[in-house]
């Protein structure tokens, strides 16, 4: 029997990025007894291209310009991401958003962009690994917004289903997860 491609992601994860038992601290504050730690997914080629392809099937009609989202989570993801489209004949750029603008060199908070290049009246997806109650990529909403850019929506690939949608939804932005927490129990 062939997986399909959500079905290999899962797999994945499941080997490589998804922890239970031991109690941990995650980004939002909160403690789980579950933990995604998508690093080692996001960094294996076929985890890598299958993430890709589900981002790119996800955002397909959009008319999206770049996607990108907080260091250090949406990094990988959105440089593959750029790749895999530029496969497929569709090119989306990738950026990412520092969570402090640097002391030294272009000082910029947004990087991947050129100095003639620019968010401003282009369409966005912000993304990121795992996603507990949304604040992370909020701050990046609010960041590509104040450069002009257009948010088509926040895409996740794990939503740890803690609140999230309902942040999202309180600020007016669409909101995909290709997985929920329930894909893995």
């Amino acid at each position: 029997m062939t997986l399909n491609v959500k079905d290999q992601l899962v797999n994945i994860i499941k080997r490589r990025s998804f922890s239970t038992g031991k109690e941990m601290k995650l980004a939002s504050g909160r403690s789980s007894n579950f933990y995604f730690n998508m690093k080692p997914t996001m960094m294996d080629p076929e985890g890598a291209w299958l993430i890709s392809e589900l981002i790119l099937g996800a955002i397909e009609g959009m008319g999206v310009d770049y996607v990108g989202g907080l260091e250090m989570g949406a990094v990988p993801i959105a440089s593959s991401v750029a790749a895999v489209s530029f496969e497929r004949e569709n090119p989306v750029a990738a950026f990412f958003i520092r969570k402090k603008t640097k002391e030294h060199g272009t000082q910029k908070l947004i990087e991947g962009l050129t100095d003639e290049e620019s968010l401003d009246g282009k369409t966005v997806v912000i993304v990121e690994d795992v996603t507990t109650t949304g604040g992370s990529s909020l701050l990046a909403v609010e960041a590509v917004r104040k450069e002009g850019a257009k948010v088509a929506c926040v895409l996740t690939i794990v939503d740890r289903e803690e609140g999230a949608f309902e942040t999202f939804h309180s600020a007016g932005v669409p909101f995909t997860a290709l997985l929920t927490a329930a894909d893995f129990k």
